[in-house]
């Protein structure tokens, strides 16, 4: 009888991919890498390649709280984020995962962002930082285009996603709408 270490090397081995197959993964890559990059957006690129407009990273001089969101898979996840420069630069994070059920991902663009903004107003008030104004940064995890660092526009719905009404829209706007309409 095989022990446990060998059943597992025999499955491994099977989906070894060999130097050619690797090769040729890196070729059509590199391929729709360059297609997503053409000067004329090529919408059958399957690796979209669209400029962000970060203009820098950090540099380890930040210092405060921040919040981050991040859409984008089968869930919708918050981090606080707090840096400070007391002794040394010292980061803590905590973080909360929220489910984003079907009849939400596959509703309105106006479910899915208050859906958002809520978990939001849930997360700031366990924490009671309710009251702060707080920089937000917002991971889409979906092709936008964008002609600044505010604004993003949803070219289409990838993964399970499909909100109506979101398509061609401005993502930023619909969050700080849904935000706002919350009064919090």
């Amino acid at each position: 009888m095989a022990c446990p270490v060998q059943k597992i090397d025999k499955y491994l081995y099977a989906m070894r991919l060999s130097d050619e197959i690797l090769i040729d993964i890196l070729t059509r890559f590199k391929k729709e890498m360059k297609n997503g990059l053409s000067r004329d957006y090529n919408p059958t690129a399957s690796v979209k390649m669209l400029p962000t407009f970060v203009r820098s990273i950090p540099d380890g001089s930040e210092k405060g709280d921040f919040i981050a969101l991040d859409l984008g898979g089968s869930s919708f996840r918050i981090l606080r984020v707090q840096v400070n420069h007391e002794k040394s630069q010292n980061v803590s994070m905590e973080s909360e995962v929220y489910d984003t059920p079907e009849n939400i991902v596959h509703g309105s663009g106006s479910q899915l962002f208050d859906h958002v903004a809520e978990c939001l107003g849930d997360f700031m008030e366990k924490r009671k930082i309710k009251d702060k104004k707080l920089p937000v940064g917002f991971t889409f995890s979906f092709p936008c285009r964008q002609s600044k660092i505010d604004e993003a526009v949803l070219i289409t719905w990838t993964k399970r996603f499909k909100a109506s009404g979101v398509e061609g829209a401005d993502v930023v706007k619909l969050l700080n709408k849904a935000i706002k309409k919350r009064g919090d």
